[in-house]
């Protein structure tokens, strides 16, 4: 399968559009340049999104984390080649629910891929289902590219080396028969046979309980009647107690009233006096008047003093823009000098060398000359050829000298232009001048920052003048300069904390009045006097509370002890249950000793596989670790939760991973994949979000190398923050 184009509306890609090759791609943007997002929608086009997700602490659902910034509905399209034919995969909202919506067609066409579902996508095209891909050819935002063991995958690789079934993994079959285990004896206390167990000694001794019942039930009906007498005796006390704290709560209740009336009195002379004036307002809403008048005033000070740091930093600008004119480098940044400085620098370094280069080539050309003529000269039949071979040697060399100087004439020109006598100087002219216009930018920058600063001081300050005059004129419009504002506010507030009070007054009388009548508090009356209990209100609640529960616990008593009588009835009953519990505790424990064999059957199989399938799994991702670490661990092997550990040629015992560094945990682990997906996905597209992030160069470089080899068997997509993928790669 080979992914030509993806084009997303998801997170912060806004109808961006992907264009893949077969093969390798590397794919390379900043941080925050969509590259994690690009994986996730890739995967979400597989096999969706779970809308059942919910956010949590440290975790956002990807419904919620990839809805587009922009607002627009979560959308997109897929364009790939499948068993020979291209096809397009598109999905989009469906009412409420992300990526809800769903199509697969041959491109061109329109017309629907049979069997292609929004449910079927992922294992249909890939082969795998979710956590199969996710543990070997998709390496997303997590930041590790470890793999933890799942049914699913452990399947997937245990089929490869038996018979090819896929339906069931090992620790599926080991978690049912645990499960059935469990069920019937989980330790001496929980499950089917300790609760037959326990039934059938229960029977046994209910048989012995029948004849001591009736003699229980006698008792216990003879303490429940002396315990009731006790009892109504202590609620007749309560009673007379009850009827002494209503007295008092009436009298409360008529004092209440006559406080609440005094209270209204107070506020309506307060309201007549207040009358004279226009509506208060809230004593909130007049101290936080005061609060703009005490900062309007701090206010005028602050706008003085940042006039007159205007005008100081002002100065400073303009000191700094004349320090930074320099004529070597004119109108430019400090950036640009520096990069021109260190072009006339190796343009000056260029010309010296030419000039080296000169002198020994006329050296070198002129012995040739010298040699060629006296040779030809002395034993050449043409001797008359010696004279020529030196001319032209001879203006050769004359020729490149030439050539030489000019280049040195050069040269010194670029120090003449800079008044320097040697070339390091440049790189600090241009260096200083970098610096002069740095403090130039800044200086600017704090003008700005000032100037902002002292017009949102001017804004406010006006715009709360207005806004108090405003405030105050609905209850003082007399007031035309803020110390009249200042004394109205005080006036306002002292009425509307006065009316305050008074209110504050009122209801709290109010309050009291409502609870003594909810209560139960009533107008006093004139009733006949109340006599005094033997008993003091303590000792009577105590006392019927005390016999209240032990009248409740003779009757749970009574009531159990009838209910057992009546539960256990006829022994004949009890002897046919007692031999059914027997019965089933026996076939239970047959089916356990059953079950436990099973377990033990199931774990030699499950040994003999892993010596059948974990070699080679074990010997694929060696052969790769060793190309990636350059043959320094050469040997890995894998239990069955998938850690691993790494060996090289010298080592006595393998190296587990979690004793290893970041990076050489990670080609570890890159190796497994790379291997998993060699057995599980042959055609799987290999998705690599920042998976080379801990790689040194040298192992990045035999990573990519690694990669360029598989990609002519798979389309690899290769996402990083680096430019150093692309420089190998090339």
């Amino acid at each position: 399968m080979k992914i030509k184009t993806m084009t997303a509306t998801f997170g912060k890609l806004q109808g961006e559009r992907l264009t893949l090759e077969p093969g390798l791609n590397v794919i390379t943007a900043p941080n925050e340049g969509g590259k994690s997002t690009w994986c996730a929608f890739l995967k979400a086009m597989f096999y969706g999104i779970d809308t059942r997700d919910r956010d949590r602490k440290g975790h956002l659902a990807d419904k919620n984390r990839y809805q587009p910034w922009s607002g627009a509905p979560m959308e997109g399209e897929i364009t790939l080649e499948w068993q020979g034919r291209d096809i397009t995969i598109r999905r989009g909202p469906r009412g409420n629910v992300p990526f809800g919506s769903f199509s697969a067609v041959y491109t061109g066409t329109e017309e629907p891929v049979p069997g292609l579902t929004a449910d079927t996508c992922g294992q249909m095209l890939l082969g795998v289902g979710r956590e199969v891909y996710e543990r070997s050819a998709f390496i997303g935002q997590s930041g590790t590219l470890a793999i933890r063991s799942a049914p699913e995958l452990e399947a997937r690789i245990a089929a490869l080396v038996s018979s090819g079934e896929e339906d069931v993994s090992y620790s599926q079959v080991e978690r049912q028969l645990k499960e059935w285990l469990n069920r019937r004896k989980v330790n001496k206390s929980v499950g089917l046979i300790p609760q037959l167990e326990e039934e059938q000694a229960e029977l046994a001794r209910s048989t012995g309980e029948l004849s001591q019942l009736n003699d229980q039930l006698n008792q216990l009906e003879g303490e429940r009647a002396q315990a009731s007498r006790k009892h109504a005796f202590c609620t007749r006390q309560l009673a007379l107690h009850k009827a002494i704290a209503q007295r008092k709560l009436d009298l409360q209740y008529t004092q209440a009233r006559t406080d609440e009336a005094q209270a209204q009195a107070q506020l309506d002379a307060l309201l007549s006096e207040q009358a004279r004036f226009g509506p208060i307002p809230s004593c909130d809403a007049l101290k936080r008047a005061q609060g703009e008048l005490a900062f309007l005033k701090a206010l005028e000070p602050e706008i003085r003093q940042g006039q007159e740091e205007l005008a100081l930093a002002q100065q400073a600008l303009e000191r700094a823009r004349q320090a930074a004119q320099d004529d070597h480098f004119p109108g430019m940044t400090g950036e640009e000098a520096v990069r021109k400085g260190e072009r006339d620098s190796e343009s000056y370094r260029s010309g010296m060398a030419k000039k080296a280069a000169g002198k020994r080539n006329f050296i070198l050309l002129q012995a040739a000359g010298l040699l060629a003529g006296a040779a030809l000269a002395i034993f050449g039949p043409f001797w008359w050829l010696g004279p020529i071979a030196y001319v032209l040697c001879a203006a050769a060399s004359a020729l490149v000298f030439a050539n030489g100087t000019k280049s040195a004439r050069q040269a010194a020109k670029i120090l003449e232009r800079y008044g320097v006598d040697d070339v390091e100087e440049i790189a600090a002219l241009a260096g200083n001048y970098q610096q002069r216009m740095a403090a130039a930018d800044q200086a600017a920058q704090q003008v700005r920052m000032i100037q902002g600063g002292l017009k949102d001081r001017q804004a406010r300050l006006e715009n709360s003048r207005q806004e108090l005059f405003r405030f105050v004129h609905t209850f003082a419009p007399e007031v035309k300069e803020l110390f009249g504002v200042s004394a109205a506010l005080s006036r306002a507030l002292n009425l509307g904390e006065r009316e305050t009070l008074a209110r504050s007054k009122l209801e709290g009388a109010q309050r009291l009045t409502q609870a003594l009548q909810a209560q139960g508090g009533k107008e006093l009356t004139e009733e006949p006097p109340l006599s005094q209990p033997t008993l003091s209100l303590e000792q009577a609640a105590q006392e019927t509370g005390r016999l209240q529960v032990e009248l409740e616990r003779l009757d749970r008593a009574l009531n159990q002890a009838r209910g057992k009588q009546q539960a256990l009835g006829d022994p004949a009953i009890l002897s046919a249950r007692l031999e059914q519990v027997e019965e089933e505790l026996e076939r239970r424990r047959r089916e356990y000793q059953a079950i436990s064999i099973a377990m033990e059957t199931l774990q030699q199989a499950n040994a003999q596989l892993q010596q059948r399938f974990s070699p080679q799994l074990n010997r694929a991702a060696g052969a790769l670790l060793s190309r990636l670490t350059g043959g320094k661990y050469h040997a890995l092997s894998l239990d069955k939760e998938l850690e691993a550990s790494a060996s090289g040629e010298r080592d006595v015992l393998p190296h587990s991973a979690l004793y290893l560094s970041k990076g050489t945990v990670d080609q570890i682990y890159l190796a497994v994949r790379l291997a998993v997906c060699d057995l599980c996905l042959p055609d799987a597209p290999l998705v690599l979000d920042e998976a080379l992030a801990a790689f040194d160069d040298v192992r990045a470089k035999r990573a990519l190398e690694l990669l360029q080899e598989l990609s002519a068997q798979r389309q690899i997509l290769l996402f990083s923050c680096h430019h150093r993928e692309k420089l190998f790669q090339s």
